[in-house]
This record gives structure tokens, C-alpha cells and sequence, in this order.
């Protein structure tokens, strides 16, 4: 990979990496601690990433518990549950606060792989942007400094790379969507 085509690839890697720290946050019928990681709770006025002010555990496949170090924050974690998108409901017993999931819907399975369709475009948008930036620096580039032959071996390289991270998107995709469903 020529240097000067680094800089794209280093964006494309994050655009799939952003893709896949999404993809965490869509519960599939299992609980999945990841569906927290957005959630941020008010502590002594800061807001702290839920991780930090408790211990996640799954103790069965559709429960989540979250015990948190000081008891007075279980009111914190619970307002912060409720008011985020996940739709679920705590309960708590004085001590730890419980996330139970339900059985997905067919109707509501669809609906999530919809939204994984959805976003693995939005992904794909944002790689074949990052190529388009590529390819216009590289018009720029062949003005000055090197060859028509040398811009379109770089230009191949870059299409190769979009390639590679479109089709590591598709299967990223497929993945996401046989887990969501799989009941």
C-alpha cells in the first residue's frame, strides 16, 4: 500500500469500526452489556459511562445486572435506563438493578434488520466519500508532482481498498442480521 494512500484507509477502518461499535449497541433477543455502553449516569455531577460506577453482569441469556458500588446511584442508573432507547424497564431490589429482555417479535426482528440494512449504507456512504476525497487529492497530486500512470495505480489501489471495506461491511451486515434472526 502506497503512503500516501494511508490516511484514507486509516478513515475507512474507522468508519467500519464505528459501523461495528453500532452494530453492538442492537440487542438480538440476548442480553448483550453493549446495549449500555452509550448510557452515562449523573455522578457527583459528571457524567460517567454506566461501566464505571458499576459491575454488568449476564447471569442468564436475557438478563442483564448491574450492581452498582454505592447504593445511592441505583435511582441515577435506573433514570438513566429509562430515559434512553433501549425500552426496557429496570427493577431493582434495594441492591442491584435488573434488565430483563423479552423474547423478540417477528415483526420487531425485522424491523432491527432494517435498521442494520440501513446503517451498513450509511456506512458504505461514508467509505465511498472517503475514496472520493482520495481520488480528488490524487487529481491534485498528478497536476504537480507525478505521472498520469502513477495517479491511476493509486487511484486502482484506493478502488481495491473501498472494495475490500464495502464487502467487509456486506459481511459485517449478513452477520448482524442472522443474530438478530436466529430465535
Amino acid at each position: 500500500m502506497d503512503a500516501r494512500l494511508q490516511q484514507y484507509e486509516d478513515k475507512m477502518k474507522k468508519a467500519y469500526e464505528y459501523l461495528e461499535s453500532d452494530y453492538a449497541g442492537i440487542r438480538a433477543g440476548r442480553a448483550n452489556p453493549h446495549v449500555l455502553d452509550k448510557l452515562r449516569v449523573d455522578y457527583y455531577g459528571t457524567p460517567t459511562p454506566i461501566q464505571q460506577v458499576g459491575n454488568i453482569t449476564v447471569p442468564e441469556a436475557r438478563i442483564i445486572q448491574i450492581a452498582p458500588w454505592e447504593k445511592s446511584l441505583i435511582k441515577e442508573i435506573e433514570k438513566a435506563i429509562l430515559t434512553s432507547d433501549i425500552g426496557i424497564n429496570p427493577s431493582n431490589d434495594g441492591s442491584v438493578i435488573r434488565l430483563v429482555f423479552p423474547e423478540l417479535t417477528e415483526e420487531r426482528r425485522k424491523d432491527l434488520v432494517k435498521e442494520v440494512k440501513k446503517k451498513a449504507e450509511e456506512g458504505k456512504v461514508a467509505i465511498r466519500n472517503i475514496r472520493r476525497d482520495g481520488n480528488d487529492a490524487l487529481k491534485k497530486l498528478g497536476k504537480t508532482e507525478v505521472s498520469e500512470d502513477e495517479i491511476k495505480q493509486l487511484e486502482d489501489q484506493l478502488q481495491k481498498l473501498t472494495d475490500k471495506f464495502i464487502k467487509d461491511i456486506d459481511v459485517l451486515m449478513e452477520t448482524k442480521s442472522k443474530e438478530i434472526m436466529t430465535v
